[in-house]
């Protein structure tokens, strides 16, 4: 068997511990792993989110975890575009996605070019949106002090 050349693809925008064991499970599972840092625009085309840290330093923070070996910023909204960058052998994703539309679509299109999706518990009680949410609170309760302030 040759080298089994792992990707996760996430936009790691307030990185947390559910992003590290996204990509720790995932290296454990293949020789080398890939991370894709989804970029600004296609988070605000996707998502309909602003990223709160720029790409370049997402990239930078995502690299410089050990078991990552290389970073892959994605510019379009297809994986199979990231596939024809990269070569990946196997695609990592959270297991919220299994099942799902989006999910089944990926695996149809991976099995046609011999990527098997590989499934991981999601840490759903640290997640970004739920990291967003206390931010946006913090931000909204200030926002009236900073103005008694004044």
């Amino acid at each position: 068997m040759g080298t089994r050349i792992g990707y996760a693809a996430g936009a790691f925008d307030l990185f947390h511990v559910g992003h590290l064991n996204l990509l720790r499970h995932a290296k454990q599972h293949c020789d080398v792993l890939v991370a894709g840092v989804v970029n600004d625009e296609m988070l605000r085309e996707v998502k309909g989110i602003e990223a709160l840290i720029p790409t370049a330093e997402r990239a930078e923070i995502v690299r410089h975890i050990s078991f990552v070996d290389d970073v892959h910023v994605e510019t379009t909204p297809s994986k199979m575009d990231a596939w024809r960058d990269v070569g990946f052998t196997h695609f990592f994703k959270g297991d919220d996605w299994r099942g799902t539309e989006k999910g089944l679509r990926l695996e149809r299109e991976f099995e046609a070019v011999g990527v098997e999706v590989v499934y991981f518990p999601y840490t759903a009680h640290t997640s970004s949106t739920a990291l967003r949410r206390a931010l946006d609170a913090l931000t909204a309760g200030a926002v009236p002090a900073l103005a008694a302030q004044r």
